[in-house]
């Protein structure tokens, strides 16, 4: 590996704090990680926020300030509440929707203290002011989430974030940032529709998850890796797509990141957490070996980022 990886902490530093909140970023930032990721969605009068779903009802109280908004399915949108009603959100540990258990009993309790939603441009301001108090430059990663629904509900969410992002100074490729988006088609319409020059990675899911018509399997192919080169410079498959598990002790990794690196693309896998770790994995610690050392990707998402940036000094020493 040419250069050190990238610690990438994944929704902040969501294994102490709420996800996405502008404390958990805040930490994220002071544990050393490189870059720090950003799910984005749109409100109903168009600006970006960090969330992680098109849903709110899984990490605010939303059903409890504005019962009467959901949906006929029963779900509480961003894209139905301006701005000035998602501020008046709490932001909570998150929880199952149908349970409504939080999803990590261990981690921050639910409902305790108060967080709220951020903007795009928030979070932006916070890294890099950080970045000039400590004359660090830590890197922003975020995410266009569901650009197809957003679509439907007429919204360009990939031209409104690239705009601001550009407001902010990331416009090259040498800009500290990476761009990511599940979908494919919208990854390349960024690349050759909307010219944009940003670092882009193309995120890798599974069929079953219900993505619609995009067929995952094909990208991880060697062909579909090369297709994925023409608009991208990385992709961010999940563990599962790099390790299968182990048969009679030994680990099964597949052929997927040296098939990638073949075709000049950076691996980061998602998602590195202490507390829901695959069943080849006894540690975090021994997670982070088998890809960072074993394997060698270029970079990891991370619900601990001080744990993933400890591994790497104590490697190093």
């Amino acid at each position: 590996m040419d250069r050190q990886p990238i610690i990438i902490a994944h929704r902040g530093a969501s294994g102490y704090l709420p996800e996405h909140t502008l404390e958990a970023k805040a930490l994220a930032y002071a544990m050393g990680a490189d870059f720090i990721e950003q799910d984005i969605v749109l409100t109903a009068d168009d600006v970006p926020i960090v969330v992680h779903d098109i849903h709110l009802d899984t990490v605010t109280d939303v059903s409890k300030v504005f019962p009467d908004r959901c949906r006929a399915d029963g779900r509480f949108y961003a894209a139905d509440l301006t701005l000035s009603e998602v501020k008046q959100l709490r932001v909570i540990e998150r929880i199952h929707h149908n349970t409504q258990h939080p999803v990590f009993p261990q981690r921050f309790p639910v409902g305790a203290s108060r967080f709220e939603v951020a903007t795009l441009a928030e979070e932006i301001e916070l890294i890099q002011g950080l970045n000039k108090s400590t004359g660090r430059s830590i890197g922003i990663y975020p995410e266009i989430k569901n650009p197809k629904w957003h679509r439907v509900q007429e919204k360009d969410i990939s031209r409104i974030v690239l705009n601001l992002l550009s407001d902010y100074g990331y416009r090259r490729s040498s800009d500290n940032v990476y761009l990511q988006c599940f979908d494919p088609r919208e990854t390349q319409r960024i690349c050759c529709d909307l010219k944009s020059e940003l670092k882009l990675i193309q995120l890798i899911g599974e069929n079953s998850w219900g993505g619609g018509d995009v067929d995952y399997e094909d990208f991880r192919t060697q062909a579909g890796l090369q297709k994925i080169a023409a608009f991208a410079c990385g992709i961010g498959p999940h563990l599962g797509h790099v390790v299968s598990g182990k048969v009679h002790g030994e680990l099964v990794i597949t052929d997927l990141v040296s098939t990638a690196h073949r075709c000049s693309l950076e691996v980061h896998p998602y998602t590195f957490r202490a507390d829901d770790l695959p069943e080849y994995a006894t540690s975090l610690d021994d997670l982070l070996e088998i890809f960072l050392e074993k394997i060698g990707v270029e970079g990891v998402f991370t619900d601990f980022p001080d744990r993933a940036a400890k591994f790497l000094m104590d490697s190093m020493s």
